[in-house]
């Protein structure tokens, strides 16, 4: 008699294992460009307020930590947590659920302004940022309806499975671009207007974080596509051919 047992390949627990850590040096590198570079995300047309900064600083942390680092952690879930798939969904819907609410009061700091809204909305990264967090809202509805809900036909959630997975990836990914115009926007306009030299510690920090998070980004997304488990056939002899 043959008995199958499944455990973690030692691999997919290596890529959790270094895309938490690449998240933790994200996470970092963000905190440490929010608190240490402040002047940099004062207005340089008309004085600013401490409101005025606070909202100005909590954008980037709350769409690279709050959106970005938690949605990956989101991700990870179903390679590495134990329980039930139960357990594993409702994780899984409440980070994601967190990295939601980040995101849209993340966009909210952005857009706060005198202006409005209309006036902020004109760069390919407004845009981008527009477009990645309607499709995590639809996606993250999505995923309640058919995978939560429990009058919902196990026909249905099979149909649907393939679509989630490709749209939380593909989503995942966007958010990681979105990211990275954002960076390249902000220090290209730091630069422009001689607030920033080209070379100096600041620069080396965005430039850190923009290459952290596409290490955190490759990390998670082949963690997430890769094999989750392997099977170990153990073969348990008789006592007859024990003892033979």
């Amino acid at each position: 008699m043959a008995k199958v047992v499944t455990t973690l390949p030692t691999s997919l627990l290596s890529l959790v294992f270094l895309a938490r850590l690449s998240a933790l040096l994200v996470a970092l590198l963000a905190l440490t460009w929010a608190f240490y570079f402040q002047t940099s995300f004062l207005h340089h047309q008309r004085p600013s307020t401490q409101q005025d900064l606070l909202y100005a600083v909590l954008h980037p942390l709350l769409m690279v930590i709050g959106f970005i680092v938690i949605s990956g952690e989101a991700i990870l879930v179903h390679r590495w947590l134990p329980g039930s798939r139960n357990l594993k969904k409702s994780v899984h819907l409440c980070l994601q659920g967190v990295a939601l609410a980040s995101g849209i009061f993340g966009i909210w700091t952005r857009f706060r302004g005198e202006k409005g809204v209309v006036a902020n909305f004109y760069s390919l990264h407004s845009w981008m940022g527009i477009l990645c967090i309607s499709l995590f809202g639809a996606q993250w509805l999505m995923g309640f309806l058919n995978f939560w809900h429990k009058i919902e036909m196990r026909t249905i959630r099979a149909r649907v499975l393939p679509w989630h997975v490709f749209l939380g990836l593909y989503t995942y990914g966007l958010a990681v671009v979105t990211a990275e115009t954002g960076l390249l926007e902000k220090l290209t306009f730091l630069q422009v207007n001689g607030r920033v030299m080209k070379r100096c510690t600041e620069s080396t920090v965005v430039n850190c974080l923009g290459i952290g998070l596409v290490l955190l980004s490759g990390l998670v997304i082949l963690a997430a596509v890769s094999p989750k488990q392997r099977s170990l056939q153990t073969v348990y002899a008789n006592s007859k051919c024990l003892t033979s």
